[in-house]
């Protein structure tokens, strides 16, 4: 594992992980399981809740079993896309979460690649709900 990432690692493990949780209903629930996804291993999973207002990120949170990579990808994910614009969001490229933990590692980049599209996903088929909701 890559030096910048055990340091933001040991940081989260001291001041608290920030953004674990969840949220009752919210606008968007996305799930990432197993190998493949954001999560290394087979038994392993990630929860992502976001609650979208005015066209805003305007809380998200996740519960998550896996490697201390993709703790640090969430939650450097959450911190960044929290009151941002969904058009922001949409426009974020993993380098921006590997810029803020400072790491050029292989591993990170992955796990922010994959994250970033499960969140861009979800916010796409939110917006094609709301749609389809205005316009019946």
């Amino acid at each position: 594992m890559d030096r910048a990432v055990i340091k933001y690692y040991r940081k989260l493990l001291t001041c608290g992980f920030e953004y674990a949780g969840s949220i009752d209903s919210p606008s968007v629930f996305l799930e990432s399981r197993g190998e493949g996804g954001v999560c290394g291993r087979a038994a392993d999973y990630m929860q992502i809740f976001i609650n979208i207002s005015k066209g805003r990120i305007d809380s998200i949170k996740y519960l998550c079993q896996c490697d201390p990579t993709a703790n640090v990808a969430i939650e450097v994910l959450c911190t960044m896309i929290r009151g941002k614009t969904l058009g922001e969001v949409q426009a974020m490229t993993e380098d921006s979460l590997m810029q803020a933990v400072g790491t050029e590692s292989q591993e990170m980049q992955n796990k922010a690649r994959a994250l970033l599209e499960l969140v861009i996903k979800g916010i796409a088929q939110n917006q094609n709900k709301m749609e389809k909701n205005r316009n019946p």
